[in-house]
């Protein structure tokens, strides 16, 4: 299976974003970057969708909070209506509470929900996934990591993206998780810092202590290696300039 491709989430430059979107994106173009995954993207889809073709920027995946009802901004059809118009191929739950996530009945619940938005999904050429925090790894349910057996309740449809940071923040041992997690796993997270540790001390990947090299190449379904930043203390562009060249490197593009 070829290399996944090399992506940024734009949460990672959210107040450069607030600050000048066109010009945010025009620094994470010159950097490097072909792809980027959205958030937050349904109120400002007429600027995303002038400036990424501009750019030479596709969005093939985005976040969008489509389970907890007192996350969901928008409803999931027009979620769907906007990704499609912006070129997105995949829209993912990006957190459900962690409370959710010690109950085996709840974390039935999202799965449910989730494998319910695949048909209304692929009637807008869209495909479903959720992305984890450490929460969904650091409960187990019947000797299974949560996020495991909350995998096994999904419809084969239902893709996962793996944060590769929070994950072994969670305490998982990342290759055996993506082992057990199989093809599903079509995007991973690329983050690294110390850990256990503070967001703010992330740093470039490649630097820190998560097992970034295993696990991407663990990960043989996934599609993109997407860098993301929950926080930074100096100068986030060049952190983020950091992580693209540890995954070019690899001969990731």
């Amino acid at each position: 299976m070829s290399s996944p491709e090399i992506s940024l989430q734009l949460y990672s430059v959210r107040n450069l974003l607030k600050d000048d979107r066109r010009a945010t994106l025009e620094s994470v173009a010159r950097i490097g970057f072909r792809n980027v995954e959205l958030f937050d993207f349904v109120d400002a889809v007429d600027e995303y969708a002038e400036f990424l073709p501009a750019l030479g920027l596709s969005a093939p995946t985005a976040h969008a909070f489509l389970v907890d009802p007192q996350l969901v901004t928008h409803d999931a059809g027009r979620v769907f209506e906007v990704a499609q118009r912006l070129g997105v191929t995949t829209v993912i739950d990006p957190f459900t509470p962690p409370a959710v996530w010690q109950d085996g009945s709840e974390i039935a619940k999202v799965a449910d929900r989730l494998n319910e938005l695949v048909a209304p999904a692929a009637g807008h050429g869209l495909r479903i996934g959720y992305h984890n925090h450490g929460h969904e790894l650091e409960s187990r349910i019947d000797g299974k990591h949560a996020l495991e057996h909350f995998a096994d309740l999904l419809v084969p449809e239902v893709l996962l993206e793996v944060d590769l940071y929070w994950a072994t923040v969670g305490g998982a041992d990342l290759v055996p998780l993506l082992q057990s997690l199989g093809d599903r796993v079509r995007f991973v997270h690329v983050k690294d810092g110390a850990v256990p540790g503070s967001v703010e001390d992330q740093v470039s990947a490649g630097q820190g202590d998560v097992a970034l090299d295993a696990a991407i190449a663990a990960a043989s379904a996934a599609e993109l290696a997407i860098v993301e930043f929950d926080a930074f203390r100096g100068d986030i562009l060049q952190a983020i300039s950091g992580s693209f060249d540890y995954l070019t490197a690899k001969d990731l593009r």
